[in-house]
């Protein structure tokens, strides 16, 4: 995953060029990434017609300011802000809007969850089924990035624990911080606001007393109150793994 800056032309503005009739359900997307198998699927997605003509969903030429470098998906790529990458076609080949679902198999068979696990608000209803649905937008997750786990730390010293947190678009509201393996929180300070797609740094600061171990945790929230879980969910594909992070520190 990343966080870059992307220039390019929106979506929008190209089906209103083209021009869309009214049937029109999904967008369908293709590329030239192959797989390393002759019998691996042709790499094609589709995403639903609303999302495709959001302000933010892009076809991006551009990577903070340079032209889009071929491992990112030279001369073209799908950028769909918030939504998980498996949507973000590089190499992008062809565009045609589908007045049925896309039935293509990284649409049908891969890149689904099980329906009602996840509190998922963009739903892409034309392509779910009774039992799943696609991956769509990103969970609430945060990352401790300033230490490891195991490191050592001197009691007494002045530890500024730091990370990023983001979510699929909703903005962060808050990061907190455990310092004893979850029995209290606090809230850590946020830093920059670059939009609600980018990452958001934040840092806490605390000074160790005693000698031993000490377990740090860090807990994102965002804006409609989505947070990250205690467990787990369970779903057969692994995806949207957003359980607090714990960092073992050694104070010595």
């Amino acid at each position: 995953m990343g966080c870059a800056r992307w220039t390019g032309a929106r979506l929008k503005d190209l089906l209103d060029k083209v021009g869309i009739k009214k049937e029109g359900i999904e967008i369908v997307v293709a590329g030239t990434d192959g797989g390393i198998s002759e019998n691996t699927p042709k790499f094609v997605k589709s995403i639903p017609l609303w999302k495709g003509v959001e302000e933010t969903t892009l076809i991006a030429y551009e990577m903070n300011g340079e032209p889009l470098p071929h491992w990112n998906g030279f001369p073209a790529r799908l950028i769909v802000p918030g939504w998980t990458g498996t949507y973000w076609m590089k190499h992008l080949s062809s565009i045609a809007v589908t007045t049925k679902p896309f039935d293509g198999f990284w649409m049908k068979s891969a890149y689904r969850i099980p329906i009602g696990k996840f509190p998922v608000v963009a739903r892409f209803i034309s392509q779910e089924t009774a039992v799943n649905t696609p991956i769509t937008e990103m969970v609430t997750n945060s990352l401790i990035t300033s230490h490891a786990d195991g490191e050592t730390v001197r009691a007494g010293s002045n530890v500024i624990i730091s990370g990023i947190a983001w979510d699929g678009g909703f903005g962060i509201n808050g990061v907190d911080v455990s310092v004893n393996a979850g029995k209290s929180w606090a809230p850590a300070a946020l830093g920059q606001d670059l939009g609600r797609f980018a990452f958001r740094p934040w840092s806490y600061r605390f000074s160790p007393a005693m000698r031993g171990k000490t377990v740090v945790m860090a807990r994102a929230t965002n804006m409609i109150g989505q947070s990250q879980t205690a467990d787990l969910i369970q779903n057969p594909a692994g995806y949207h793994h957003n359980v607090v992070q714990a960092v073992t520190l050694v104070v010595s």
